[in-house]
């Protein structure tokens, strides 16, 4: 394997059986200790159909880092892929970890949840890290509504609720680019 290589298609030895499957598909790759390399895929995880290039000798080291992947086939274009039930066999050690490849990062700014009244300003509450918006594992954010509260917002009447990027003002500056992903907004009464 070398660093920041060019990948390579396999899209000359590609089956129309292949170029039909739809997601979700179970894929599977086998090692052996020769080096070759065999690809499967299957509907049922029972029942596997080869790829037509098996087998695919690529010489490595006995310590390789494994993983999978995915790409959009467009430079700029984003995709996104869930992996699941993933299992490994032999001798597999390590924990495993995620990686955006290609995409810019976010800057490093704070994220902030306002809340407003009918009339009034809205109270603005941020994230204790001033970089939230670079924090790249799933993390639970929990606002407490006394802080809304503290800043004169009757929360038997609030009419708008802004989650955002930016200055705690929540002005946040033109220009900036990346990804967030928020879900499981809840609301829970004290």
């Amino acid at each position: 394997m070398t660093a920041d290589a060019d990948a390579t298609s396999d899209t000359d030895v590609v089956s129309s059986a292949q170029t039909a499957i739809t997601a979700p598909y179970r894929v599977k790759i086998e090692r052996d200790a020769a080096g070759n390399f065999r690809g499967y895929y299957s509907n049922n995880g029972t029942t596997w159909q080869s790829m037509t290039w098996n087998p695919q000798n690529i010489p490595m080291s006995s310590n390789v880092y494994i993983g999978l992947a995915l790409t959009s086939h467009s430079a700029g274009v984003v995709c996104q892929a869930t992996f699941s039930d993933v299992q490994t066999t032999g001798a597999v050690s390590g924990q495993w970890t995620n990686q955006d490849i290609g995409l810019s990062s976010n800057a490093a700014e704070p994220l902030y949840v306002a809340a407003s009244n009918t009339s009034g300003p809205p109270a603005v509450v941020a994230h204790d890290d001033p970089g939230a918006a670079t924090i790249d594992d799933w993390t639970e954010w929990r606002v407490s509504l006394q802080a809304f509260a503290d800043q004169g917002i009757n929360l038997g009447n609030v009419d708008k609720i802004a989650i955002g990027l930016g200055t705690q003002s929540g002005l946040a500056a033109s220009g900036g680019s990346g990804t967030i992903y928020i879900d499981d907004i809840r609301l829970y009464r004290p």
